[in-house]
C-alpha cells in the first residue's frame, strides 16, 4: 500500500492511498471490453446493416481511413473524454473505485488528461503495457509516464473503515471538558483533525502539529490554552466527542 500526502493550495497536507496495480489493471480491462464492444456494435450497425461497404469501394484510400477513424473516434479518445468529463475516472475506474488526482492539490486540467492520454501510447500500447507496469511498481508515487509528466496519480475511493477512522474517542465516566468553544467544529472538521493528527503524530510532524494547532485555535476562536501541541490536540477532539454524545 503506498501513501500519497497531497499539499492542497490551501497548505493543507491530505493523504491519500494510492490505487494498486491491481485495481488499475482491472479498471482498463473494463474500459476495454466497453470499447470492444463499442466496435463490434458499431460494425455491426454501420458495416452489416447499412451496408457501408459497398460505398466505401468507390473511394479512395485516404477518404475511406477518414470515414473510419471518424467512426472510431469514441474508442481512440476514450480515457481522455471520460477522464476529462468524470473528473479523473474512465467507466472502469468508476466501477473500480479509483480517479485521477494531481499531485500538488490542484484540479487536474484537460491539459493533464490530454498529457496522460497522449503517454498511453508509450505506457499501453507498446510492449503490452509493461513499460506502465514497471514504472507504476517502480515508482514512490505509483505513477506510469504518463502520470509523471502530468503531475497526477490515481488514488483508490474505498474507504476500509473501523473505529480508528472515525472521530470516536474513549472517553473515561467522569471525564470534565476544558475548551467548550469545540462545539463551533463539525463532524467533518474533527475527522480532518483526527487523521491530521493520527499521521502527524505517529511521523512525529510537529511542523504539521503546529499548524494544525493554530488552525483549531482560529476556528474555535480560542483564547487561552496552557498544553503542548499533542495534548492541546487530543483533549480537543476528546472534549468534542464529550459534547456531542451528550446533546
Amino acid at each position: 500500500m503506498v501513501e500519497l500526502q497531497i499539499n492542497t493550495t490551501q497548505n493543507v497536507n491530505i493523504n491519500f492511498v494510492a490505487a494498486s496495480v491491481g485495481e488499475r489493471i482491472l479498471a482498463y480491462l473494463i474500459d476495454l471490453i466497453i470499447k470492444l464492444a463499442y466496435v463490434v456494435v458499431t460494425y455491426q450497425i454501420l458495416f452489416k446493416a447499412f451496408e457501408i461497404n459497398e460505398i466505401l469501394v468507390d473511394m479512395d484510400m485516404w477518404s475511406i481511413i477518414a470515414i473510419i477513424l471518424t467512426f472510431y473516434l469514441p474508442v481512440i479518445f476514450y480515457s481522455l473524454i471520460f477522464e476529462t468529463f468524470l473528473d479523473g475516472q474512465t467507466i472502469g475506474k468508476r466501477i473500480m473505485k479509483i480517479k485521477v488526482v494531481k499531485i500538488d492539490g490542484y484540479q487536474a486540467s484537460i491539459y493533464d488528461y490530454l498529457v496522460r492520454w497522449f503517454f498511453r501510447i508509450i505506457d499501453l500500447n507498446m510492449a503490452s503495457g509493461i513499460v506502465a507496469l514497471v514504472t507504476i511498481a517502480t515508482s514512490k508515487k505509483s505513477q506510469r509516464l504518463g502520470d509523471m509528466t502530468a503531475g497526477t496519480s490515481v488514488i483508490t475511493l474505498k474507504n476500509n473503515v473501523n473505529i480508528s477512522h472515525t472521530i470516536l474517542e474513549e472517553l473515561e465516566e467522569d471525564y470534565v471538558p476544558t475548551y467548550p468553544n469545540v462545539i463551533k467544529l463539525s463532524d467533518n472538521d474533527a475527522r480532518i483533525i483526527k487523521e491530521t493528527y493520527t499521521r502527524a503524530k505517529a511521523a512525529r510532524d510537529y511542523e504539521t502539529l503546529i499548524k494544525l494547532r493554530q488552525k483549531i485555535i482560529e476556528v474555535i476562536e480560542l483564547k487561552e490554552y496552557n498544553q503542548n501541541d499533542m495534548q492541546f490536540i487530543d483533549t480537543i477532539l476528546k472534549d468534542y466527542n464529550y459534547y456531542t454524545q451528550n446533546m
